[in-house]
């Protein structure tokens, strides 16, 4: 599913106009972004949260021609499931 597919998933089941629902999706998307960017953590009950991780520096190798590479640190973006997204995946 795409972003425009979600969009008229959720104005068919909510009766509010695409527009209106694409503008409330960008804005959902825009303040998880932003919490996430600031370090906080978005919490759904049921649905799960998201978070930032750290990755370590570290050695890798060019697949072409097997040098060493220094890859630097980086901050990841990570996605818990929560129970209830869970069960509702695997069919409990």
């Amino acid at each position: 599913m795409n972003k425009q597919e979600l969009v008229d998933v959720v104005a068919a089941r909510t009766g509010a106009s695409k527009a209106a629902t694409g503008e409330a999706i960008d804005a959902f998307i825009g303040a998880v972004t932003a919490a996430v960017k600031k370090g906080d953590t978005v919490q759904l009950i049921g649905f799960g949260s998201f978070s930032t991780g750290a990755r370590a520096a570290r050695v890798g190798r060019n697949p072409a021609t097997g040098a060493e590479i220094q890859i630097p640190a980086a901050k990841t973006v990570k996605f818990t499931a929560g129970k209830a997204f869970k069960d509702a995946v695997n069919g409990a």
